[in-house]
């Protein structure tokens, strides 16, 4: 791990970061064959499952095309009405509501700060405050279902996809409703700007009406997997199918000359994802052929044998590991080491995966390496020193949520159960 910093600290890609790692550890192994350098990079990419990311993401991608996003927004500022800071309300609820299309924070951060942003900014927020909001809400996004890290994990551990993705649907509404109740207090002092315009019942239907489309996306998705009608790669294509018929036949806004910009920038944000989870994949092997597992398990045991105390050390390493690290390379190495020992301490492996995830994707908006903070402030065209300060009362609020998940487990495991998953 200390290798991988100090090849962050120059500037090298976490790719190239981790392969360099793993390639070092194998030389370092007696009797390691070079084979394992292009059997461990196929490996990590060998799985069926694993197609629903670019799937996922093309999805998204063709949503956001066929201009979702201010519909989403004028759905969500309708819902929030004349409440308090209700331009900051409606962006959390706008990036929860995005987050169910796309499964990404960064395109979270992305596309709802783009619009939010500048809004807010003109309505009397401050730019950093603004930034730091959007930032933090977005990490709604792989929360709720769809999730690319979810399906990442399920790979790696051999996990439910669908089970995972229902456990994530009461997380991902605690965060939304920590982050209100954030701003609502932060609200009491500041005396955010409050819309008082009236919305008449037939604008109501119309915004309801055309929010109605990019909504329907994670219900088939969901309603899919849980019929039994299709896999999770099987639905994440059908949510590709869906997104065109949408943006083709029933919006009209998407045209055929923009499938080729969306097709390259997914084939980019994919091959993107796709290859850290390869490189990340070698230094598994070494991981796993060192016996790391062994070893970092009898130091947590040895600690104590307490879920509880164990459940602790976890969130503040991968809480660590998530402001230095991407998402998706921390859950392929450290997945396969920290779950086993979780179900030895009689912690469901499903509640530990969203455990894992919702530390991850905090770290998206957390110093020095957040780069939802790094997005955000780039629109907000605020320093990100700035964004890192105003962030903080909203970070709190979400690792206030993490510890809710943590230890109340029927938060994740209450709807499985009800659906008959567990």
């Amino acid at each position: 791990m200390l290798l991988i910093f100090a090849f962050m600290i120059f500037g090298v890609p976490i790719y190239l970061a981790l392969g360099a790692a793993g390639t070092i550890g194998l030389f370092m192994l007696q009797g390691s064959p070079l084979l394992v350098i292009p059997q461990s990079l196929y490996a990590g990419i060998g799985f069926f499952p694993l197609l629903a990311v670019p799937f996922f993401i093309l999805a998204g991608e063709l949503m956001n095309k066929s201009g979702i996003t201010d519909r989403l927004i004028n759905f969500a500022k309708m819902i929030v009405g004349k409440f308090p800071a209700s331009l900051a309300t409606s962006n959390v609820i706008a990036c929860m509501f995005f987050g169910g299309v796309t499964g990404s924070a960064q395109a979270d951060t992305s596309a709802i700060g783009s619009v939010m942003i500048p809004a807010m900014v003109k309505e009397g927020y401050k730019p950093e405050f603004c930034a730091a909001l959007t930032a933090a809400a977005s990490t709604c996004g792989p929360i709720i279902p769809p999730s690319i890290i979810m399906v990442i994990y399920c790979v790696t551990v051999g996990g439910s996809i669908g089970t995972m993705f229902v456990g994530g649907f009461i997380p991902g509404i605690l965060i939304a409703l920590g982050l209100i109740i954030a701003v609502l207090i932060l609200d009491r002092k500041y005396k955010f700007p409050r819309r008082l315009e009236k919305i008449s019942f037939k604008e109501k239907m119309k915004i309801t009406t055309s929010a109605i489309w990019p909504l329907g996306m994670p219900l088939i998705i969901i309603g899919g997997i849980l019929a039994g009608m299709v896999t999770p790669t099987e639905a994440g294509a059908a949510a590709v199918v869906y997104s065109l018929m949408v943006g083709f036949c029933i919006l009209k806004t998407l045209k055929l000359k923009d499938l080729y910009p969306v097709v390259k920038h997914t084939a980019i944000l994919s091959s993107t994802v796709i290859i850290i989870i390869s490189c990340a994949k070698i230094l598994a092997y070494v991981i796993t052929a060192v016996q790391v597992q062994i070893y970092l398990g009898q130091f947590f045991l040895s600690i104590s044998h307490s879920p509880i105390i164990y459940l602790l050390l976890v969130n503040i390493l991968l809480l660590i590991m998530g402001m230095f690290m991407d998402g998706a390379a921390s859950v392929i190495i450290m997945a396969p080491i920290l779950t086993p020992i979780a179900v030895s301490l009689g912690i469901n492996s499903i509640h530990f995966g969203l455990i894992m995830v919702l530390n991850l994707i905090i770290g998206c908006g957390t110093p020095p390496l957040g780069l939802c903070l790094f997005i955000a402030s780039g629109i907000a065209k605020t320093p990100v020193e700035k964004t890192a300060r105003a962030i903080v009362p909203f970070l709190a609020a979400e690792i206030i949520v993490l510890f809710m998940v943590t230890y109340i487990p029927g938060l994740v495991l209450f709807l499985p159960k009800l659906l008959g998953y567990l």
